[in-house]
């Protein structure tokens, strides 16, 4: 099941990327940042306390518990990152390249502000959230700028801040090395974070960033453009992602039931109950609700059928002589896959 979640996680990372690429290329960058930064504060809002919480830290002074936060919660979903302890009114976190978010030759076409919409949508918010206005977030690099990672700190400042001094850049100042000692990185509890939950974090983060832009886009772009962006975007991730994720999944022969192997696995990997049949030539998938939604319906039919352009472009590279279809009941969703 390992496979399975990863592949879930590269699948999802990607189109969440490939779609804010598509916002910049094909829509305006000022969209696609007012996107990031709509994402980022949705999340925050969801996530940032119950977060802390669960992950212990909701004890610590306001900056250190922030840094710790995004230390391990990142960490957890495959992120890499750093972090540094000043005192307990100031702490680093880095993350370091490759970046998670911006993956691969991607990172090139991401303007400075689209990636600092991350840290105004999110970083900047906590302050706020912890009901400390004193508290904000200085970025001291961007890597989209060249810079060796996106890093900066948490400080409680000894005033109240405006809005607008929330998160602020510093680019000359330079975050301290990590502890090298291993035991004195801040840590999960083992019983708390079993190697199989730590498991199945990895597709949840990628999964979550999907499940969120899904009503972002709607408000944002209406439902009509979302399904054109977001199915563009899901079509082209689903057509160069799937042999990679076929490999993950020890899928390697071609036609009906095969692809249909692949819908399930994913399926299963993201949580669904899942039915398959098979016949020559026709395969069927049957999975029991759509998780990906779940707390956000009722949402547009335009989000559902976006979704599914990135089961039509991966059977696009699985075998084009293949036809999909994707249908959706109240509880259900059914993938019928035959010869044309």
């Amino acid at each position: 099941m390992a496979e399975g979640h990863r592949a879930v996680s590269v699948l999802y990372q990607a189109l969440l990327t490939g779609l804010v690429l598509t916002l910049v290329t094909r829509r305006t960058e000022d969209e696609a940042a007012d996107f990031v930064f709509r994402l980022f504060r949705r999340q925050h809002l969801e996530k940032f306390l119950p977060g802390l919480a669960k992950l212990g830290l909701d004890g610590l002074p306001p900056a250190v518990a922030c840094a710790q936060y995004h230390y391990l919660s990142n960490q957890m979903g495959g992120v890499k990152t750093e972090y540094a302890y000043e005192s307990d009114r100031k702490a680093w976190v880095r993350y370091p390249p490759p970046r998670w978010i911006w993956y691969g030759s991607a990172i090139c076409g991401i303007p400075s502000r689209v990636n600092a919409a991350i840290l105004h949508g999110w970083h900047g918010h906590n302050g706020v959230t912890l009901g400390n206005p004193r508290l904000g977030f200085v970025c001291t690099g961007q890597t989209v700028d060249g810079h060796p990672g996106l890093e900066g700190y948490y400080v409680e400042h000894d005033r109240d801040l405006a809005p607008d001094e929330r998160v602020r850049f510093a680019p000359g100042e330079i975050m301290p090395d990590a502890d090298a000692d291993p035991a004195r990185a801040p840590r999960l509890d083992p019983a708390a974070w079993p190697a199989e939950r730590l498991e199945l974090v990895v597709s949840r983060y990628a999964m979550e960033y999907v499940r969120t832009a899904l009503p972002v886009l709607l408000q944002l772009l209406g439902p009509p453009d979302t399904r054109r962006v977001l199915g563009h975007a899901a079509r082209l991730i689903g057509m160069q992602y799937h042999d990679e994720t076929a490999r993950l999944l020890g899928i390697t022969d071609s036609g009906p039931a095969a692809f249909a192997r692949y819908l399930a696995a994913l399926a299963a990997a993201q949580g669904e109950e899942v039915e398959v049949s098979t016949e020559p030539g026709r395969a069927r998938v049957r999975q029991k609700g759509w998780r990906l939604a779940r707390g956000l319906e009722p949402l547009d039919p335009g989000a559902f059928h976006a979704w599914a352009e990135l089961w039509h472009g991966a059977l696009a590279a699985h075998d084009r002589r293949l036809r999909l279809t994707v249908t959706r009941e109240t509880d259900a969703i059914d993938f019928d896959i035959t010869s044309r």
